[in-house]
């Protein structure tokens, strides 16, 4: 049985003078199916077939609904696939991106350039601001230039003592210090940009003192040139999308915000099990595997920071005690329940 289109083919071919071989021949069926067709006008053809339930189906309203609660940002397929495993949903990933993209088709990255350094040379650094005013949110990222291995801490600030306690943080995470740590022009690195002369950047006196105490040697990038950076660049992008806004719009469907404490719980899971033991997109290789050996390429980690801090101690109104904003059981489930 052939479908409308061809039918419709045989019976013009036939008017046009073609023989019973030759209609074959052109339309690729059998000699008898050409006859059948010429002998009956009405002969039965294909008929469009129903739209056949999917396993996706049942799950179709919960996808849109976040999807709606994580607008404008988006949730890849790689994170709402293990929230529908969790309530059953035995389809695969494809079908599931096929109906993604017909809500919201998702544009091409543009290509970016690759520049590798030896194990233990390199992490990158950057502040990535999740949430202005006086409830502000700021996230450290601090990305191995090896082995793409990443640490993320949430923040209240940005301020020159918490840059440096979520570096001790991030070396103590990492195993060592890398020779280098590139930044761009944040104010508590760098004072003045070249201030010595080309090359020659005059580094804030206190985190120079902390470099110095630790080891590595600070390194801007070029100005608007922050693909310089692109490790640490391409990991915010990923953990906007991959962490960040799957678990603020979760939070958002029960009316809560997200707050620090329930922001590094959960992310501490999220590089354990997600981030680090990944396959890496570039290196095709997983990063915590590659820590492992960059981790003999660090210098030691050394004794905490006791030097100069320019901030003076600031009075601090007192506050709720952090991390009972929601209910213990409610840490708990993002220490061990988070996908």
């Amino acid at each position: 049985m052939v479908g409308a289109e061809a039918a419709l083919e045989i019976r013009v071919l036939h008017r046009h003078g073609k023989g019973v071989r030759a209609i074959a021949r052109e339309t690729g069926v059998s000699r008898n199916t050409v006859r059948r067709y010429l002998r009956d006008e009405a002969a039965v053809r294909y008929k469009a077939r129903p739209v056949r339930a999917t396993k996706l189906d049942p799950f179709k309203g919960y996808v849109s609904q976040r999807l709606d609660a994580a607008a404008p940002e988006r949730i890849p397929a790689t994170v709402l696939i293990i929230e529908l495993r969790e309530r059953g949903y035995a389809g695969g990933i494809t079908m599931l991106k096929v109906f993604m993209a017909s809500l919201r088709p998702r544009p091409v990255a543009l290509p970016a350039l690759r520049f590798e350094t030896a194990p233990g040379e390199q992490m990158q650094v950057d502040w990535a601001t999740i949430r202005r005013g006086r409830d502000r949110l700021s996230v450290f990222v601090a990305t191995l230039g090896w082995s793409r291995a990443a640490y993320v801490e949430f923040v209240a600030n940005e301020r020159i003592e918490t840059l440096i306690a979520a570096h001790e943080n991030a070396f103590l995470f990492f195993g060592g210090v890398p020779r280098e740590v590139l930044y761009d022009n944040m104010r508590t690195v760098v004072a003045e940009r070249h201030g010595y002369g080309t090359g020659r950047h005059r580094f804030n006196p206190a985190f120079g003192d902390f470099a110095r105490h630790c080891g590595f040697r600070p390194r801007l990038c070029q100005p608007y040139r922050a693909q310089t950076k692109g490790k640490v660049e391409r990991f915010i992008r990923y953990l906007r999308g991959s962490f960040y806004v799957p678990l603020a719009s979760r939070l958002a469907q029960d009316g809560l915000v997200v707050d620090r404490e329930a922001a590094n719980v959960a992310a501490a899971r999220w590089l354990r099990e997600v981030a680090n033991p990944r396959v890496h997109a570039t290196t095709g290789a997983v990063p915590a595997e590659r820590l492992a050996v960059e981790r003999t390429h660090l210098q030691p980690v050394p004794a905490p920071y006791g030097g100069r801090i320019v901030r003076a101690v600031e009075t601090v109104i007192p506050r709720p005690i952090l991390g009972l904003q929601h209910p213990l059981s409610f840490y708990d489930a993002f220490a061990g329940g988070l996908a």
